[in-house]
């Protein structure tokens, strides 16, 4: 699961859960002032994207159970 982290790699400011932030595939976090200043991550090189909002929270994704847990529980069952 994606960690959401809440200071910027860079400036070590705040970035709000829920606001938009920029992270790296080793989700190196930086606040947008920071990321438009950088084409790469400066710290491992990689490329940075918008990282993505959550839209539930952990409450509700454990109350379903996943398309994948499904598919693992019926081929166990065999």
């Amino acid at each position: 699961m994606l960690k959401m982290h809440d200071r910027c790699e860079l400036c070590a400011g705040g970035v709000e859960r829920a606001g938009e932030a920029w992270i790296c595939s080793y989700e190196c976090t930086y606040c947008t002032a920071c990321a438009r200043s950088h084409t790469d991550c400066p710290n491992c090189g990689g490329e940075l994207v918008r990282r993505p909002k959550r839209t539930t929270g952990a409450a509700a994704i454990a109350g379903r159970l996943p398309a994948r847990a499904r598919r693992r529980l019926a081929r166990d069952r065999r």
